[in-house]
């Protein structure tokens, strides 16, 4: 394992993994893993005698078609991949592109169909134990063995996400190998009679088919959700998440022509354990015995990954606002997202009690999970373009669909994903434009207000906007965020006619070793997401866009630093505590990196009173002197005045009457290389024996000082000198260490 450091961010409220930053250890295989071995699951055990009722053997078009939209969705989703190679999937796409209304949507609707595909998962667990025991039959012990197999699974996501993906990881070989014997051998075995109509239902029964096995091909997404982990995403993304939809697809297709042609589809519809009918024709009791085993694991595993995901939805929900941050809590002890697992929990066994009651609740909870994902994958298509059109900083996909396949895949996507959606049961459309509906009354009624993402659907309609004159501010104290954003922000008004006035906060928590399988630290993130809505409420009075990002890494000046070249600012400004020299730092451990290898203009801010007033630029020859002098008139603007530029110069002898001409001189040199007009700054010089004491005087009576930082002998390699030593400790306002380029 590598000891590189790990670093996950939240951009615009969203938890996620930044990808450049993490410990990339997942191949090839393993994303195939992940993605094929998830999708075949459960579906292809309880699923083919439901899909033969209604489709005949023409329900292996059904698949086809299924897996031709996944394919389509697929595609969008590699581009997204790898343009934002971080954790968080379809809800973190869609509620970046399309903002918190979709991301509610999506929300919902994921967290629901994830339920729904639990529930249905856990009653074919209950009916491939129940069936093949002589005394052990009825709903009733269907449905109580699939709430038994539900509380263990708890158990397991309760004590350690890290312990469930483990278990995960073994089931997936068994069950893989036990279904290809079974298509290898069953091929032999095929009666071309009973493929005979092929489709006695037509082509609406195969369109309304779609809509009930499409659950079957929701472990694709696994793939992007991980993507931080995976190594060479360019490549291995796209390829693990196209190539195990197509292999998936033709394995299901063969597993219906095999189910279909081995038995008649009418006696297959009748069974509740269909794959294990079939098995028993061919391969004997050994083979029933081994597709019994096989569907179980595979009921536990789409299950537990179901849980799995389904819980760190709504606890990523909380997070963001869109529900309350009660389920935004991880156990003291198992660093789990307790409260989410047990939320979960308690409405999959709701929905799997329902079972009790409703006959045909296997197709019911398989279409409306199916429903929620085609809703899901539309909005993914159309945040394809909302990205492409807005071409949003730091979305730079390694893996872009080329034409025609673009704008061709996401239209398609769509358009099929509403054909199928609309042959759905009417009871099933009815309850899932009731989720969507809920997570719109729920955005406009709670989140709203609360959500800190707006989405970059107004850019993608008026096009890419201007480039920005970005200012990056890393903000932790409530007390100083708001005079440090008000610097910010009169900075960036300042430097209009360089691009539109841009801020970006960005807070960073440190973890010593962050996990992507444990949500660590979540009473930080709350922390965090409190900061960064009121840095939006202070953005909107001062008129100026504001972007946030949240970051959790080992070391906080590494992290800045990073964010400061990935947003490529052209300033940065630093809230820092006036403390000098401490364990061997001039500024500090996190600052001294910062002030040695940002690549921008910065300014290092100590802010002692709430005012910034009247500031006063100190300036000397050198290069930072016109930066300190155009970052003073830019401060000025925060309270409406004139900044003095002041030069104070030893006299050479005892009647130097040049020192206040040489000065002056300084002054005008550093204003005019700054581009400053005269009518925006005043000059004062004084001529002293003592520098040092007469700095101190002058800037004394001013409420902001602006100083350059210059280069120190002493080898710490950090721009710093004795006169700002002198004013950081002796003047009593405001003191901002200027730093150019």
């Amino acid at each position: 394992m590598s000891s590189e450091p790990r670093r996950y961010e939240l951009e615009e409220g969203q938890m996620s993994v930044e990808g450049n930053e993490l410990e990339r250890t997942l191949g090839f295989i393993e994303a195939m893993t992940l993605g094929g071995g998830t999708m075949i699951g459960a579906g292809i055990f309880i699923l083919p005698g439901i899909a033969a009722e209604a489709a005949g053997p023409a329900s292996s078009v059904s698949y086809a078609i299924a897996g031709f939209v996944a394919l389509l969705a697929a595609l969008s989703l590699s581009e997204l991949a790898t343009g934002m190679p971080i954790a968080g999937g379809s809800y973190h796409y869609v509620n970046r592109a399309l903002g918190g209304l979709f991301g509610a949507v999506v929300g919902w609707g994921m967290w629901t169909g994830l339920m729904f595909a639990s529930a249905f998962y856990m009653i074919g667990f209950g009916q491939y134990l129940v069936e093949p025991i002589p005394f052990l039959d009825g709903r009733v012990f269907i449905v109580g063995l699939g709430l038994v197999g539900l509380v263990l699974l708890l158990g397991v996501n309760y004590y350690g996400t890290e312990e469930s993906s483990a278990f995960q990881n073994v089931t997936i070989g068994v069950e893989t190998a036990i279904i290809l014997v079974f298509v290898a051998v069953g091929v032999f075995f095929i009666d071309p009679g009973n493929l005979e109509p092929f489709a006695p239902f037509g082509p609406s029964g195969v369109v309304s088919t779609t809509g009930i096995v499409f659950i079957s091909f929701l472990g694709f997404e696994i793939i992007a959700t991980v993507a931080g982990e995976i190594k060479n995403p360019s490549r291995i993304i796209p390829l693990s998440m196209i190539l195990s939809v197509v292999l998936v697809t033709i394995l299901y297709v063969l597993v219906m022509l095999v189910s279909t042609g081995v038995i008649p589809f009418e006696s297959l519809g009748d069974s509740p354990i269909p794959v294990s009918d079939v098995a028993v024709t061919y391969l004997g009791p050994a083979g029933v015995v081994a597709i019994v085993f096989a569907a179980i694991i595979a009921a536990i595993s789409s299950s537990n990954s179901s849980i799995l995901a389904a819980s760190r939805v709504i606890y990523a929900m909380g997070r963001d606002g869109v529900v309350t941050d009660w389920f935004n809590v991880s156990h003291p002890q198992f660093y789990t997202p307790h409260r989410a697992i047990a939320a979960t929990g308690g409405v999959t066994a709701l929905l799997i009690l329902v079972g009790l009651e409703v006959e045909t609740i296997i197709a019911l909870l398989a279409e409306a999970a199916s429903f929620s994902f085609l809703v899901a994958y539309s909005l993914v298509h159309i945040s394809l373009v909302v990205f492409r059109r807005a071409d949003p900083d730091g979305y730079d996909p390694s893996f872009a669909l080329p034409r025609p396949l673009y704008p061709a895949v996401p239209v398609l996507g769509v358009v099929l994903s509403l054909v199928v959606v609309s042959q759905m049961a009417t009871v099933v459309v009815v309850i899932g434009s009731g989720i969507v509906a809920f997570g719109v009354v729920w955005y406009a009624t709670y989140t709203r207000g609360r959500v800190v993402s707006e989405g970059l659907l107004s850019e993608a309609i008026r096009g890419k906007p201007a480039e920005p004159f970005r200012v990056v501010v890393p903000v932790a104290n409530p007390q100083t965020q708001r005079g440090l954003l008000r610097l910010a922000a009169a900075s960036a008004h300042a430097n209009e006619d360089r691009g539109t006035p841009e801020l970006v906060a960005v807070n960073v928590t440190p973890v010593a070793h962050p996990s992507p399988f444990q949500n660590v630290e979540a009473d930080r993130f709350e922390h965090q997401r409190e900061l960064l809505e009121s840095a939006h409420d202070i953005a909107a009075e001062m008129d100026v866009t504001l972007r946030t990002r949240t970051v959790v890494a080992p070391d906080v000046g590494e992290a800045i630093l990073d964010v400061l070249e990935e947003e490529e600012a052209d300033e940065a400004i630093l809230g820092w505590d006036g403390t000098l020299e401490r364990d061997g730092h001039v500024f500090g451990a996190t600052v001294d990196p910062v002030v040695r290898n940002a690549s921008c203009d910065l300014s290092l801010v100590t802010l002692r009173n709430e005012t910034i007033g009247t500031p006063v630029a100190l300036i000397a020859p050198g290069h930072n002197a016109p930066v300190v002098a155009h970052q003073a008139v830019e401060f000025a603007t925060v309270d409406g005045t004139v900044p003095t530029l002041l030069n104070v110069q030893s006299p050479r002898g005892k009647s130097d009457s040049d020192a206040e001409a040489r000065g002056r001189s300084v002054v005008v040199d550093a204003a005019e290389a700054a581009g400053l007009d005269p009518g925006e700054y005043d000059v004062q010089v004084v001529v002293a024996d003592d520098i040092g004491r007469a700095i101190v005087e002058a800037t004394s009576q001013y409420d902001t000082v602006c100083v350059g930082l210059s280069e120190r002998t002493e080898g710490s390699r950090i721009p710093f000198g004795t006169v700002t030593e002198r004013v950081v400790h002796d003047v009593p306002g405001n003191v901002a260490l200027i730093r150019g380029s």
